[in-house]
């Protein structure tokens, strides 16, 4: 085997390694034209509809933290 044939096959798999990236990068991008966005109205409504069960969750956890500190405190006082 010569140098210029092993030139030769290294410069073959360098080329098929680019040819490779590029066709991942073409495939990626046709497969990023086939997904269905949402539009900047439903975006919105769902933001507005997971902040207000963030706040209504805190918010439950808050009134049964508040419930439990009084029954506690209650079973306390009633100890002591």
């Amino acid at each position: 085997m010569t140098i210029s044939h092993k030139v030769a096959e290294l410069n073959a798999k360098k080329r098929k390694k680019v040819k490779g990236k590029t066709n991942f990068f073409h495939e990626l991008k046709e497969e990023m034209k086939k997904v269905s966005w949402t539009t900047k109205e439903e975006l919105v409504f769902c933001t507005k509809i997971v902040l207000g069960a963030i706040f209504a969750l805190g918010l439950g956890i808050y009134v049964v933290d508040l419930c439990i500190r009084f029954v506690l405190q209650g079973i306390s006082n009633f100890a002591k």
